[in-house]
């Protein structure tokens, strides 16, 4: 969410911003909420000067009584009578017009950062750079399903009569294996510095309402029937939400913390389900990591957590790259993000693993995530990204370690989770 005196004293700029991002549809929203924090304000001066006006006549009217001029004080009283009932009329009207200008601004989005490139969709987004030598080996690689299938880790058949759809068991090494990923990236992320946590799995609207934009909501939360709780679509939700309300000692930033959570989406889109895999599902596990800091370090921050997910992909011996998201492929609250891809032998090109985000202080403006700096109080920044996200990057895994005879081979970094094991076979 933006600063309302931004848009205030620099509509031209917001405005362009909007065009940018290819939601022109927006850019009437912007004059609409400046009329109305015009008259916000209005109001609100009115209101003010009728309420100071009221403490000085009542003062009036006390220092009359002390004086034994009740005549005096009553015809005071008449004719300030009628201040209360306006003020309560101007402060109703207050209240509709902060409920009009705030969902308005929830949807204005943000500025995004000059070095974004500009793109209608994902279709246009910009490869930076590639890590590692992707290959395609001499035999056959087999849908990830049947791979898990020939070493009996998966069943899909099950689950869709237990659960439906987008869910799955994993099984044996398969299961282990996924546990085994999740563990190194955490262990990975305490060696970077970052505080492990486990947070909630759900969490209430206001934080919803915080964290994403209602495009996203919608798209991706389960609500909890009867109860004002939604099961997370990922831990950065509740991790961001964990400072709601709070002012932050600037000697304490920044906070970087590391997150284990399950994760549950609708997957409402044009993407789709996958009937017979576990690329796209309504639930998995994934470890992220989360950064609040100070707003002229948050760049900084983001290229460190992009690279700290790349190279936790080279060791797992899976090549991979990253992608500058475009300006039309931004979400709303976002200033800057890229997407880390990794290599598919099978499909013979690359496919989303994580995504790592700048939001600048718009998620901090939803909150209340101030910071108490030498200079005053001022909006933290935010930024989250992904570690690890299975069962898709076991998919990257098996294609990019399965060997001819249908193994799978365990990179040195996994070995201590696995048991010492150093092939899975079939």
């Amino acid at each position: 969410m933006l600063d309302i005196k931004l848009i205030r004293e620099n509509a031209d700029l917001v405005k362009e911003n909007i065009k940018k991002k290819f939601q022109d549809g927006k850019l009437v929203l912007v004059d609409e909420v400046i009329q109305l924090d015009k008259e916000f304000r209005e109001i609100k001066t009115k209101a003010d000067d009728l309420r100071a006006l009221r403490n000085t006549k009542s003062k009036e009217i006390g220092s009359l009584m002390q004086q034994g001029l009740k005549d005096k004080a009553q015809e005071v009283k008449e004719a300030i009578a009628h201040i209360g009932d306006e003020i309560k009329i101007l402060e109703e009207r207050e209240i509709e017009l902060e409920a009009s200008i705030k969902k308005i601004m929830l949807t204005i989005p943000n500025i995004i950062d000059p070095s974004v490139p500009l793109g209608k969709d994902d279709s246009e987004n910009v490869e930076i750079e590639k890590f590692g030598e992707p290959i395609v080996p001499d035999f056959e690689i087999p849908y990830h399903a049947e791979i898990m299938e020939a070493l009996s880790g998966v069943d899909l058949d099950s689950a869709r009569k237990t659960s439906g759809n987008g869910f799955y068991y994993l099984m044996g090494d398969i299961a282990r294996l996924q546990s085994a990923i999740l563990s190194y990236a955490r262990d990975f992320m305490i060696d970077k510095g970052f505080t492990y946590c486990i947070p909630p799995f759900m969490i209430r609207s206001d934080v919803v309402t915080g964290v994403m934009s209602f495009a996203e909501m919608e798209n991706m939360m389960y609500k909890i029937e009867g109860e004002d709780l939604y099961l997370i679509g990922t831990s950065e939700h509740s991790m961001i939400g964990k400072f709601i309300d709070t002012i932050l000692d600037e000697k304490s930033l920044p906070h970087t913390l590391t997150s284990y959570s399950p994760c549950f989406r609708k997957e409402v889109g044009a993407h789709g389900l996958e009937e017979r895999g576990v690329y796209r599902v309504h639930q998995f596990e994934k470890q992220e990591m989360i950064v609040v800091c100070k707003p002229e370090e948050s760049m900084e921050w983001y290229d460190k957590m992009w690279k700290y997910t790349v190279e936790f992909f080279r060791t797992l011996d899976i090549p991979v790259r990253t992608l500058e998201c475009c300006s039309g492929d931004l979400a709303d609250l976002k200033v800057k993000s890229c997407d880390v891809e990794a290599w598919s032998p099978r499909q013979k090109k690359y496919f989303e693993v994580g995504s790592c985000s700048n939001l600048g202080d718009a998620q901090a403006r939803r909150l209340g995530i101030r910071v108490n700096g030498e200079n005053g109080k001022y909006f933290a920044h935010t930024l989250n990204n992904t570690v690890v996200a299975p069962p898709r990057t076991l998919i990257a895994f098996l294609e990019n370690n399965l060997m001819e005879d249908g193994g799978v081979k365990i990179p040195v970094a996994l070995r201590m989770y696995m048991g010492g094991k150093e092939i899975i076979k079939k």
